[in-house]
């Protein structure tokens, strides 16, 4: 490791951070996840990679996530990091549900979870989520 890349708030020579490289780098290694929209609904599907032979299988899936009632998720990186993001996104679209009776709309929810994701880029001592979500929801505004 080098001097340069334990921090987030440091650049290396070459004008990069590391840390954010490094979350981007845990993103492509992980399994594909893909959206389908069609004109009766979405689909959206995950790639589960099996990392060793001596792991036992399960029927679990690891990459998919209810957020509300219509609103889901799928992810492609670190799993512990997405268990965050996506634990914030149900608060937040409990605590919009609880205080004007209506469900969050799906834009508003994806901004405001972005908006949080992106400015752990921004601020010191924070590292980046190794994580990339693909939104599929449905609201009275846009369908």
């Amino acid at each position: 490791m080098r001097r340069y890349d334990g921090r987030t708030t440091i650049f290396s020579p070459e004008g990069r951070l590391y840390q954010v490289e490094y979350a981007m780098e845990a993103i492509s290694h992980a399994g594909a996840v893909v959206g389908i929209l069609a004109a009766d609904g979405v689909v959206l599907g995950g790639e589960k990679a099996v990392t060793s032979p001596l792991l036992e299988k399960t029927s679990r899936c690891e990459k998919m996530y209810k957020i509300d009632e219509h609103i889901c998720a799928a992810v492609a990186g670190i799993t512990a990091d997405a268990n965050i993001l996506v634990d914030q996104a149900r608060v937040y679209a409990q605590r919009h549900t609880y205080g004007y009776g209506e469900p969050v709309p799906v834009e508003q929810l994806v901004k405001t979870i972005c908006h949080q994701k992106q400015g752990y880029t921004q601020f010191g001592g924070l590292r980046p989520f190794g994580v990339s979500l693909l939104y599929a929801g449905w609201d009275t505004r846009y369908g």
